[in-house]
């Protein structure tokens, strides 16, 4: 009894099923949160990503356990679904509800209308990390933002890698790496690409801007994905296609920005942000696409403060109670609205169409009726109102105004092929040529022969998380065949 099993700021522990007895979970400050008997198990998703823990696990009944250690636990997951069907959405659900407690996880302390402070909200965000934000005071101002470790110093104005290192988050490349399969993009094409490339013998490597998953990793739920008829959380489709990934062997490395794709010694090169350098045989780009910013001159003072790009726990506390506007006509913005309204907010989807049928499929339709959520068609906004960051209403084109506190985007999608540059053909909005329309012969290869695009960054595709993942696992068959060729 007493025994520490495992510490805030440890970077290693295993999987523990509990036999016999019982263990306390406490936050960094000694508060306990929770505590689990025999036939409990102890984790979150930590676990499974490496990242630093959060929590103090301390045994307050004498204890009988089996411990697992990181690795075999994550093969299991793969070999054994019932298992992984009874764990991982356990550890999703533990981490949604270390997001919604304070004084958990990293502590974000600048203020809250400054750039610097925002990109590591954003950051941490699209990480799914627990974290606060507090504003600073007194001789803080002159260090701010800066981001207290869980059991660990401050970082000043860290970058996105230096805080991502330092939470224990991806892999960390050499300058120089040289592989097979280089994968450009982690969400459900790129995570598609690296099982099937991985499992088939390729040395593969993913590498991601921000975190795995990509949109889809963000979704509160994808109804339509073929063998769910209840749905999977878009953070665990993405945790399953991980530890999949990770089970063949395949590295993922984040956060990692594209540069630049060059030819190279019979192959191609990709630049890193950071001086990094990646020879691959192939490259598969899934790099997707991103959400379009509202052309409003004052949103910048907003993001990250009451205007979101996504919705997940933190944001469904944030909002409970408050009048929300969510902007969009496709199923992003009625997954988010849904999501909203059913934490408590009063949410009004606003959408420039005449019919939402148009963009949106019929089951989230009906569910926006089901769940109390207004809708206004033919509707554009032209202005925010508020004060320093704090919105209060928002300006339509014709001239009407509406009561919001918080507002939520999903306007559409640019494809992330800025650093494409001219070395391959991409349409008028940015998205890769592949095909016929690219002068290539396999469906998914570019205007350069072994580099090939699947998902959501090329031109035509179908905006579906299932189509996404079929072209990933289809640009891996391309490649073999260029490869052997």
């Amino acid at each position: 009894m007493g025994e520490v099993l495992f510490d805030v700021g440890d970077r290693e522990y295993p999987f523990i099923a509990i036999l016999e007895g019982e263990a306390a979970i406490h936050d960094v400050a000694g508060n306990e949160i929770i505590r689990h008997g025999a036939s409990g198990f102890l984790g979150e998703l930590n676990l499974m990503s490496g990242q630093t823990v959060y929590l103090r696990a301390v045994a307050t009944r004498p204890m009988r356990y089996v411990a697992v250690e990181r690795d075999a636990f994550r093969s299991l997951l793969v070999e054994d679904s019932t298992l992984s069907d009874l764990i991982l959405p356990a550890f999703i659900r533990r981490r949604e509800a270390l997001q919604q407690k304070p004084g958990v996880g990293v502590e974000i302390v600048g203020e809250r209308g400054d750039a610097e402070t925002r990109r590591i909200v954003d950051f941490a965000r699209r990480q799914r990390l627990p974290y606060s934000l507090v504003e600073p005071d007194g001789e803080a101002r002159r260090q701010m933002p800066y981001v207290v470790l869980p059991g660990g110093p401050a970082l000043e104005r860290p970058s996105n890698g230096e805080l991502s290192r330092s939470l224990g988050i991806g892999l960390e490349l050499e300058r120089r790496e040289q592989v097979d399969l280089l994968v450009v993009g982690g969400g459900p094409a790129g995570l598609g690409a690296a099982v099937y490339g991985a499992s088939e013998g390729l040395d593969t490597l993913v590498v991601e801007s921000s975190g795995l998953g990509g949109q889809a990793g963000a979704s509160r739920r994808i109804e339509n994905y073929l063998g769910f008829p209840g749905g999977i959380s878009g953070t665990e489709l993405a945790s399953r296609a991980v530890v999949q990934a990770r089970k063949f062997q395949a590295r993922t490395a984040t956060p990692y920005r594209a540069e630049r794709l060059l030819a190279a010694d019979g192959g191609y090169r990709v630049d890193l942000e950071g001086g990094y350098e990646v020879s691959a045989r192939v490259v598969v780009i899934a790099t997707g696409a991103e959400y379009r910013r509202l052309p409003v001159e004052t949103l910048e003072e907003y993001e990250g403060i009451t205007v979101f790009y996504s919705a997940g726990p933190p944001e469904a506390l944030l909002c409970a109670g408050a009048r929300v506007g969510v902007v969009g006509g496709g199923n992003s913005a009625a997954q988010a609205a849904i999501w909203l309204a059913r934490g408590g907010a009063l949410v009004t989807l606003l959408h420039r169409r005449a019919d939402l049928r148009e963009t949106m499929s019929d089951y989230l339709i009906h569910d926006l009726e089901r769940f109390g959520v207004a809708v206004r068609d033919r509707t554009e906004i032209a202005e925010l109102e508020g004060e320093r960051g704090e919105l209060q209403a928002v300006v339509l084109r014709d001239g009407n105004r509406l009561k919001f506190s918080y507002l939520f985007l999903f306007l559409g999608a640019e494809p992330c092929t800025d650093w494409l540059g001219d070395e391959l053909r991409r349409d008028r909005r940015g998205f890769v040529l592949t095909g016929p329309d690219a002068g290539a012969t396999g469906l998914l290869e570019t205007s350069l022969p072994g580099v090939y695009a699947a998902g959501d960054v090329r031109a035509n595709s179908i905006k579906r998380c299932a189509t996404a993942v079929g072209e990933g696992a289809t640009a891996i068959q391309l490649a073999h065949q260029h490869l052997n060729g």
